[in-house]
């Protein structure tokens, strides 16, 4: 995938490795980012990225693979290593040698994750709760079913009443947490105020979300965004009381 005239972002959907090649400036970091996360919503994972054939211009832009991985590590089976020779970039565990990084995402524990790919239709949230509630059963977390099926139902129905796109919902434990996402193709961010007044109608769906998640948010990605919440048992269990 070229990006910027000077730097090469070279991706594969059959491989676990990115590759950045030529000279990183600032004039780079945004179609680098881009290019990452691209690649990172359209295929569950953590990846490595081989940067042994970049050499990097301008030491703030290095930057970029940091901020790319914060963005990343609460979405539903995602994170980001690096094959960094030079080991000049900061803020992303990273090896010498790309066999080295290789065995450390070896090494890493199989995420589990189930997805689906649902249209902008009243019966996507139906299908979305079932995701969700068969995944809880069978990860151990079913105390997150009834939140997660809040979430996730407020999530999808946001796809399909504002970005009327095409929609992947995506979701993971991670430790005793559970992480779902649902990726659409409307660049239209959520805009969430707060409470909303209790005389006003709709524009409850990101309060609930709001209410049940640990954290939350939305991240532009080329071509759309992906909205993103954790749950965590030990909020379900203060909320019973």
């Amino acid at each position: 995938m070229p990006t910027d005239v000077r730097c090469l972002v070279e991706t594969d959907r059959s491989s676990a490795v990115i590759r950045v090649t030529g000279v990183l400036d600032q004039a780079g970091v945004d179609p680098v980012r881009d290019a990452l996360l691209a690649r990172l919503s359209d295929r569950p994972g953590p990846v490595v990225v081989d940067l042994s054939g970049l050499r990097v211009a301008e030491p703030a832009a290095a930057q970029v693979f940091a901020e790319v991985r914060r963005e990343v590590l609460d979405w539903p089976a995602a994170d980001l290593l690096l094959h960094d020779p030079s080991g000049t970039v900061a803020g992303v565990p990273a090896w010498p040698t790309l066999d080295e990084a290789m065995a450390a995402l070896a090494a890493a524990p199989m995420a589990a994750v189930l997805t689906a790919d649902l249209p902008p239709t009243v019966g996507a949230a139906r299908h979305a709760r079932q995701l969700v509630t068969d995944g809880c059963q069978r990860w151990g977390v079913p105390r997150l079913a009834e939140p997660g099926c809040i979430a996730v139902t407020e999530m999808v129905n946001n796809v399909v009443a504002h970005a009327h796109t095409p929609m992947t919902v995506r979701l993971a434990p991670r430790d005793s947490e559970l992480h779902l996402a649902v990726r659409d193709h409307s660049a239209r961010q959520p805009a969430y105020a707060g409470l909303a007044p209790l005389t006003s109608t709709g524009g409850r769906g990101l309060l609930l979300i709001d209410t049940v998640a640990r954290r939350w948010g939305s991240s532009p990605i080329p071509g759309g965004k992906v909205v993103w919440c954790v749950l965590h048992p030990d909020d379900e269990a203060a909320a019973r009381g």
